[in-house]
């Protein structure tokens, strides 16, 4: 393959602790070629004529050392994960004890807006300042979020401490890959890919459970909840700060000139109004509120804004220009795509349990057939990526693959009616979880082998911010659809009887109004919402086929076997 080129940004050659190589680059100058070297002391400063940045490659770690810097990483992700669903389980306990409705909402929203926000703008920065600070900065706020979650007297302090931990729950996602594509090789990356995916499986699986019963067993209820996280993250932190020792690029410039204050700005505010007005619309208030046609059209102001700014900037936060590349693009809209189909499934699969009578209990153990899907195929996905050096159509297509599971599942879905079993629904989540995380492992890997080394953190954090975006375009379009299919087919069986509107209003906001429906509407009712939840089902088939055709379009990049991505392994 011939690599990328660039001439904003130098790589250099592997080289141990105590000494950097530079080497000389240009337009003609391929990845890591064998040029004229130099070899300067650390403390030097880099050439008067050279006013860009340097990436400097350290020697790859391994053995004992590597797995016990993954695994202090991997305690952040898995804690992160939980606290991102943990509300799942406490948000009643938590808005009863505040005596605030209006809470229950903003407690899952605030957590994932800061999170998504701050994740694509952690590998620019985490470039300028290094990793082991971007990381021990991530923990400590996550510990900062949930302490102050745990000892809140309000509802402002409850909020105002998920928005602390959601930034410190980004970072640690996301730098978490950074470092370890900087300490491993990319043919052997897929396996530490996949465990970490394990990791944030789990905990994402795991996080209500985990909040139920902290809240049911302790005297402290819902508070240790949140308090039992910190003391973990922050021996992480410690950890980390005595153990990462991956150096930032190297520039003469000083660290504010080189970060990218209106491009990190306007992608913040981008992702912020719009989750805001896609969370807001249809869940917290009506879709024609000011607060959504506000925040959704001011939304696409800053995302115009932020490519413009972009394509000019010298050092962007992220370069549009990866973008474009076919497999960047193909890869970065499957993880779109694919996260939009797994969020509505993990919200609607449940509910349509509830609605035949299924506990929360055995909902819940529906979809812990995902995470048991996740733990195989993520890692099985690398050690074939590792072994074979491939992910594409010359690889059996794995990313196809992965989709297809993926597929499968929706398809089994669209076969549910009212009187199907349980089993057909524990085999679909078990492809879920097991397309999700092949998918997951393969695009990321597909990324970092189209681009620059240099690259590799802006890029992850690009397909990060398409998958947090999906997520959550995702349960919105769900919603979207299941309120109003729903709201149609009890309107035209029962639209005429009387009392009818405020018996449809609820069973719109409450399924254990099904066990109290009036004589006559217990058939009707059911039909109603099988017919929501099959609409649903089929706007995943459309999502998921189209996810298909864009993996299929990635091309084949080589994983290479080194870290500095020579020819010669």
């Amino acid at each position: 393959m011939a690599p990328n080129k660039s001439t904003s940004t130098q790589e250099i050659q592997p080289v141990p602790a105590d000494e950097i190589l530079q080497v000389g680059s240009d337009e003609t100058t391929p990845l890591l070629g064998n040029q004229n070297k130099s070899t300067v002391s650390p403390d030097e400063p880099p050439p008067e004529s050279n006013n860009d940045e340097q990436t400097i490659i350290v020697e790859e770690v391994k053995g004992f050392k590597l797995w016990l810097i993954l695994f202090t990483c991997w305690i952040g992700v898995f804690l992160g994960a939980i606290d991102s669903t943990i509300i799942a389980t406490l948000s009643a306990p938590i808005s009863s004890e505040f005596r605030s409705l209006s809470v229950l909402s903003w407690l899952a929203t605030a957590y994932l807006i800061s999170n998504a926000a701050c994740q694509p703008i952690s590998g620019r920065l985490t470039d300028i300042f290094g990793r082991g600070p971007g990381l021990v900065f991530s923990n400590i706020f996550f510990a900062a979020g949930n302490l102050i979650c745990g000892l809140a007297r309000d509802e402002n302090v409850m909020i105002f401490g998920r928005v602390i931990a959601g930034i410190g729950g980004g970072g640690l996602m996301s730098i978490s890959t950074f470092l370890g594509t900087d300490l491993v090789p990319l043919r052997n990356r897929g396996v530490i890919q996949g465990i970490g995916n394990i990791c944030y499986g789990s905990g994402a699986m795991l996080g209500g459970v985990f909040g139920g019963l902290v809240n049911d067993n302790s005297s402290w209820g819902w508070r240790l909840a949140f308090l039992v996280q910190v003391p973990p993250v922050l021996v992480s932190a410690c950890l980390v700060a005595y153990l990462v020792r991956v150096p930032p690029k190297v520039s003469e410039k000083s660290y504010l000139a080189r970060i990218d204050f209106t491009g990190a700005f306007s992608l913040i505010v981008f992702l912020v109004l719009l989750l805001l007005g896609l969370n807001a619309g249809g869940n917290l208030v009506p879709w024609i509120s000011p607060l959504p046609l506000t925040t959704l059209p001011l939304s696409l102001v800053a995302f115009v804004a932020f490519i413009i700014w972009e394509s000019r900037a010298k050092q962007p936060v992220i370069p549009v220009r990866l973008l474009v590349d076919r497999t960047v693009f193909t890869a970065c809209m499957t993880n779109l795509l694919c996260c939009m189909t797994n969020m509505m499934a993990l919200f609607y699969v449940p509910i349509y349990l509830q609605s035949r009578g299924y506990s929360a209990t055995d909902s819940g153990l529906v979809i812990l057939f995902a995470p048991i899907g996740i733990c195989i195929c993520s890692v099985g996905s690398g050690l074939i990526m590792k072994k074979t050096g491939l992910y594409g159509m010359s690889n059996l297509g794995l990313g196809i693959l992965a989709v297809a599971l993926q597929l499968a599942c929706v398809i089994i879905l669209t076969t549910l009616n009212e009187n199907s079993p349980k089993w057909p629904l524990m085999i679909a989540f078990l492809l879920l979880g097991s397309g999700q995380g092949a998918m997951l492992t393969v695009t990321l890997l597909a990324c970092l082998a189209a681009v620059d080394h240099s690259h590799q953190a802006t890029v992850t954090s690009a397909t990060y911010a398409f998958r947090s975006v999906g997520g959550t375009v995702g349960i919105t379009v769900a919603s979207a659809i299941y309120q109003n299919v729903l709201k149609e087919q009890l309107w035209g069986r029962f639209g005429d009887l009387p009392g009818a509107a405020d018996e449809i209003h609820r069973i719109r906001d409450d399924l254990d109004e099904l066990k109290h429906l009036p004589e006559g509407w217990h058939d009707g009712v059911v039909a109603s919402f099988m017919e929501a939840f099959r609409s649903v089902w089929f706007a995943m088939l459309g999502l998921t086929i189209l996810g298909l055709i864009s993996v299929s379009l990635m091309k084949q990049h080589k994983l290479h076997s080194t870290l500095s991505r020579s020819e010669r392994e």
